[in-house]
């Protein structure tokens, strides 16, 4: 019977011992957590979104790293796939807005407990608490995995540590140099889907306030890099919400970043100017620092009115209309200096990783070490939000966990 160790007992780990335990083979899986999926539990605020109802067409429209990479592990694993593996372990799920799949109790545990059912029905052996120190190599193939409580021989490994988000879940980037040891390239890991840092001070006096049907548009050293529309969050530090998270993708050095907000995206400038001016004759005798209530909160409004350059106590009936004019571009396109992201503890993903061109699309297999295969996050294979890279993970470990087994 063919051993298999697994590295890592996150989503990909779990998915690939299931599938190399249901080729025939005996498999351990080895977690210095306490407990396995510690990442599950986080995402989707405690809900878990494990994948995305999307045609297996539009997934990749969302893979903004390595799309071309994953069709073979996506196509031979999807989410209907990925649905009914749940169904069979007992976990029903629903579908929401945007196609996004959680679990019908809105439990992310649950998650992890269909993983460990199927885990234990394929007969998987689990370490918790235990370290991986080093994978041994002879002419070029793995034959075993050191760890802080001894040795494990072996014919094939599955590392799937994952990246560097989230360190507290046990994504520490172990796996990166346990790989680099072994001659693989990593590219630079840097956090992504992951609010902004902001520059401006008037963003902390907006903290907690959410926009909803705003449109953000990214800049980066004077150009336009994205442009998105949805929702967004102001922070104590900066901005976050869905449109930021996917806008961060598209950012790898924070020496120039600018991101406006247009507030009233539905309305063209002439036409925002007309509800202005209908605001402002209901009262003519009232100061400029209480008319745009109507338009917006009442706390964004204050910085508006402060960021405008209009006297707060101005009547209105006295605003010129150049400054008008000028208020409305505001609006339009309320500017956020971005002075760097909120880093790794409040990452989503991590980009970065292992670079592809070493690593079998088909199989997950590596090109540089015989026997070794790589699953999830630690390769440079990476989407926005959605449920997708959770989708990716299982994929990918799905493809590991079966070419380990047969091969």
């Amino acid at each position: 019977m063919k051993s298999i160790i697994i590295i890592g007992g996150g989503a990909a780990g779990m998915m690939a011992s299931v599938f190399a335990a249901r080729g025939g083979s005996d498999v351990t899986l080895i977690e210095s957590n306490e407990k396995l999926g510690k990442k599950i539990y986080i995402t989707g605020k405690g809900r878990c979104n494990y994948t995305n109802a999307a045609d297996t067409e539009d997934f990749f429209n969302s893979v903004f790293e390595g799309k071309r990479f994953s069709y073979s592990a996506v196509y031979g694993f999807d989410s209907s796939m990925l649905m009914d593996l749940f169904a069979e372990a007992g976990m029903k799920s629903k579908v929401e807005r945007g196609g996004r799949v959680f679990p019908a109790s809105d439990k992310a545990s649950d998650v992890t407990k269909a993983l460990r059912k199927l885990m234990d029905d394929a007969g998987v052996k689990v370490r918790l608490n235990e370290k991986v120190e080093d994978i041994v190599v002879e002419d070029g193939e793995v034959k075993a995995v050191k760890t802080d409580s001894g040795m494990y021989s072996c014919d094939a490994v599955i590392l799937a540590t994952g990246g560097k988000s989230y360190p507290t879940t046990g994504s520490d980037g172990n796996g990166y140099s346990l790989l680099k040891r072994l001659g693989h390239t990593i590219e630079t890991p840097r956090p992504a889907l992951v609010p902004f840092v902001a520059k401006d001070k008037w963003v902390e006096s907006l903290a907690g306030l959410s926009l909803v049907n705003v449109e953000g548009s990214l800049y980066v050293d004077g150009k336009l890099t994205d442009r998105r529309f949805g929702e967004m969050l102001f922070t104590h530090k900066g901005i976050s919400g869905p449109i930021v998270l996917t806008m961060s993708c598209f950012v790898k050095e924070y020496k120039n970043v600018l991101v406006t907000i247009d507030l009233k995206p539905a309305l063209s400038k002439e036409t925002l100017d007309k509800r202005i001016l209908k605001d402002f004759s209901e009262n003519t005798n009232r100061e400029f620092k209480n008319s745009l209530d109507k338009l917006m909160p009442k706390s964004l409004a204050k910085v508006v009115v402060d960021l405008s350059g209009i006297s707060p106590t101005k009547k209105v009936n006295q605003i010129t209309t150049k400054e008008r004019e000028e208020l409305v571009n505001l609006i339009k396109a309320l500017p956020v200096h971005i002075s760097s992201d909120a880093g790794f503890k409040e990452a989503i993903i991590t980009t970065g990783g292992v670079k592809l061109k070493e690593v079998n699309p088909s199989t997950m297999e590596s090109k540089i070490v015989k026997g070794l295969y790589l699953a999830g996050e630690v390769l440079n294979l990476h989407a926005f939000t959605g449920g997708y890279n959770l989708q990716l993970a299982f994929s990918t470990g799905h493809s590991a966990g079966v070419a380990a087994s047969e091969e």
